[in-house]
Order: C-alpha cells, then structure tokens, then sequence
C-alpha cells in the first residue's frame, strides 16, 4: 500500500503497487508478493524480479520486453481499480480539490462515496489533522470504496463512512465543505446550507446539462447560496516527438460540470430591522 509516510527513495517491497510500462506506454498495475507472476502481452514477469528494485527500475519478461516499474500515483490506480460506480476522472480530481478549496484540517462532507476515487483525493488535501465524512445510500458501493482506500492508502484514521441520505441532513455538521457526486444534488441544497459554516464552499459533480441547470437554479434561489459558478474541464494531450509537435489523436473531453457556490450569510428581510450593532 502507499502511506503519506511512505519513504520515496525505498525499494518496492512485497506488498506494494507497482505499476509496469511497456514501451507502447502500456501500463499494468500489480501488488507484489513473493514467488508471484504476472502475465502480459509481452511475456511473464516475476514478481521476485522486481522485489528489491528501486522505483523506476527497468525489468525484463521472460520474452526480453523491458518495462518500467513505478509506484502507481493515486490517478494511475482511481483508473485501474475496481469499480461499484463509475469514477471521477483524474482531471476532474484536481479540479474538485482546488475550487473546492479543500485545505489540511479541513472538515468535509462527501455524498456519495461511490467506488471512492474522490474519497482518497479528499483524504489527500486535509491530511491529517482533517476530516472527511462520506455518505452513501448503498451498502455495496461504501464496501468496494472502502477496500479500494485501504488497499491504496491503508487504514486512515480520518475517514468516517456512513450509510445515510444527505437530503435529510448531514449528520456530522459542522463542515467546511460539501462535496457532492449525486444525481439530484439540489435536494441537498438545504441540508448542505445548515450544515455548512459561513464562507464554506459546496461543490457538485455532475454530468449533464440538465442536472447544471437544476442545481444552479436551485442553489441561485436559496438565500443561503452566493457566487454560483460552473465549470466543465477538457483535457488534451500533445504527441511531442523529435520534429512532430502535433494534439494527440484522442483528449480526455467531457465527464462532468463541476458547479460551486460560497455560504452565505442571508441580508435581514426588508420587513426586519437589521440587528442592533454590538455595544462598545
């Protein structure tokens, strides 16, 4: 497993990821252990023939391929593990955790958990003096994410997981962010206002224009609600090889919109006088 704690110049050791390259930029991702094998187009690789290398080895199959061995990054290993939802793409990650504004010792609200890829970019950015709440309706979607965190990041005493709709309420108010990958995420407009502290952040993932239209309205409507934003992110690599500097073939497009809004304190009705300033 990868730790935060982890040392980067060790050796892959049994029981770490690695991740082999082959020279098409193909890559497999494998956990080492003693005496294994693992098969690929290129021929049979021995897991005792990586042991003991240091990070960014170059080893051989028994066909004479030669792969680079790298610990996964965790974008590497949200693509390659196992799945009970889709994933948030690495692309939308970085931009979840960077409009979302997710600090260390933050406190966050996350619904829902999925197969936990924005779970442990979460758990990343509030290190370890934060919290992370994640929220899930289906028992069999929090297992798989729950596996998938431990094999990647090992036991992480800042995660709590909870089978609970956040339309009802967030039980683990008060938070600094919500964070939500939810179909119907302006049913939780209100519960997210009362749970989140003034200035805090709420951020929804979601993939269709229509599901954009709904929850900007929604969160537009609420008083509760300031500086509503949307953002799509769209992806495109370049072929940069010798003289040939050209886009590459295929781009990572469109995967969702990622709409922000600020909590905010509501103006005093027009019916209301507004409170009287503090004395002294």
């Amino acid at each position: 497993m990868i730790t935060e704690t982890r040392r980067y110049e060790a050796r892959l050791e049994a029981g770490d990821p690695v991740l082999l390259v082959d020279r098409k930029r193909r890559s497999y991702l494998l956990w080492l252990r003693e005496g294994g094998s693992y098969d690929l187009r290129g021929g049979r690789v021995a897991h005792d023939a990586v042991i003991g290398q240091p990070e960014g080895a170059t080893v051989e199959t028994s066909r004479g391929e030669r792969l680079l061995a790298l610990r996964p990054t965790l974008a590497d290993y949200v693509l390659s593990m196992p799945r009970g939802a889709q994933v948030v793409y690495p692309k939308d990650l970085a931009l979840i955790v960077m409009l979302a504004d997710i600090y260390p010792g933050a406190r966050v609200a996350e619904a829902g958990t999925g197969s936990g890829a924005l779970t442990m970019a979460l758990l990343r950015a509030v290190g370890p003096s934060g919290r992370v709440f994640s929220y899930d309706i289906r028992e069999e979607f929090q297992r798989t994410a729950a596996r998938n965190i431990a094999r990647y990041l090992g036991e992480v005493a800042t995660l709590e997981m909870r089978l609970h709709d956040v339309s009802t309420g967030i039980p683990d108010a008060p938070v600094d962010r919500v964070v939500l990958d939810l179909p119907e995420p302006w049913r939780v407009a209100a519960a997210a206002a009362a749970a989140l502290r003034p200035g805090g952040i709420l951020l929804a993932y979601v993939p269709t224009t229509v599901q954009v239209h709904q929850v900007a309205s929604a969160l537009t409507a609420s008083a509760d609600f300031g500086l509503v934003e949307t953002v799509e992110a769209l992806v495109r690599p370049w072929h940069v090889e010798g003289q040939s500097v050209r886009p590459a073939h295929r781009m990572v497009a469109h995967t969702g919109f990622l709409v922000t809004a600020r909590r905010v304190v509501p103006p005093p009705r027009p019916d209301r006088p507004a409170p009287a300033p503090a004395a002294g």
